[in-house]
């Protein structure tokens, strides 16, 4: 029998948000924004044996341009998810949205997420209009996420470039976003800087499991191979849209085998593929050890519940 799923990439899409973004044309990279419902994410849950979501909003978050309205909708979707979670105890959780690249807001966002609302961590995009995580100006929000050692989950958003016709941003942009965010990063020592922060990259990682003797020079100080690939593995990684026999394999043969977790990217994921995915990972030959590892023990000790 198979352990029941904790799902660390679970997405929630407020309906006064999803309404906002309609009104300024915005989509998420290539996608129609879906609707979201309790009752649809919990038949999803049962239909793939996750017993909790831990729920997140996700591209383009909510800095559109002006801090100030990003300051409102983030307390707005943040209290959204909250309530989500306080209906159906058990089975939802939430990481915060905050306002990069107003960093000031992000700090008082997530005093008010985790000391009010109870936030399980904070989801941070991978790039801003082409400022990427690493970049020294958002240091004092990891410095404060550090201080409460919380759990960082990064979403890719779109490049900061036009996409190539044909190609919508998340068939492969996405990927590549990730994973400069993670290079990034690393580059900036942050994985030390900070080591109470726990780390999750989407999508396995984007390229990084596939690419880490390419990139691992990149990552560390004076071109440090070894130095770059154990950086590289501080990371965790959810098996969001990467449970294929062929992605699969890399992500298992890189990661620490504590940092994998369960990862269904509902509802940009339609059910389908969502339910397609999941049944890839229990078709694939795993341990039993392996199997409860990823399915519920990592995510499991990552937020300190049984």
């Amino acid at each position: 029998m198979n352990t029941p799923r904790i799902d660390t990439h679970h997405h929630v899409v407020p309906p006064t948000y999803a309404a906002w973004l309609a009104s300024q044309g915005i989509d998420a990279g290539g996608r129609a924004i879906p609707d979201w419902t309790a009752e649809t994410a919990l038949a999803l849950m049962d239909s793939i044996g996750v017993e909790r979501a831990i729920l997140s909003v996700s591209t383009p978050g909510v800095h559109l341009g002006d801090d100030a309205l990003a300051r409102r909708w983030a307390r707005e979707v943040n209290e959204f998810a909250a309530r989500q979670r306080a209906d159906q105890p058990g089975r939802f959780g939430f990481f915060a949205t905050l306002t990069l690249p107003d960093v000031d807001g992000a700090i008082a966002e997530a005093a008010h997420a985790f000391d009010v609302l109870g936030a399980d961590g904070v989801v941070l995009l991978a790039s801003v209009r082409g400022t990427y995580l690493g970049d020294a100006s958002i240091e004092p929000l990891m410095a404060e996420l550090d201080r409460r050692a919380a759990v960082v989950f990064v979403h890719p958003s779109e490049l900061n470039a036009p996409p190539v016709p044909g190609i919508p941003p998340f068939a492969a942009d996405f990927l590549l976003d990730t994973t400069r965010a993670a290079i990034h990063m690393a580059r900036a020592g942050w994985l030390e800087r900070y080591p109470n922060l726990r780390i999750i990259l989407s999508h396995g990682g984007g390229f990084v499991p596939y690419a880490a003797e390419r990139i691992a020079r990149a990552c560390a100080d004076q071109g440090d191979q070894t130095q770059g690939l154990a950086r590289l593995k501080r990371y965790y990684f959810d098996t969001a849209l990467t449970s294929s026999p062929y992605a699969l394999p890399s992500l298992l043969a890189f990661a620490e085998p504590s940092h994998i977790t369960f990862g269904s990217d509902w509802p940009y994921a339609p059910a389908e593929r969502s339910q397609h995915f999941a049944r890839l990972l229990d078709a694939y030959p795993l341990s039993d050890a392996q199997r409860a590892a990823i399915h519920r023990d990592n995510a499991a000790a990552l937020f300190g519940r049984p």
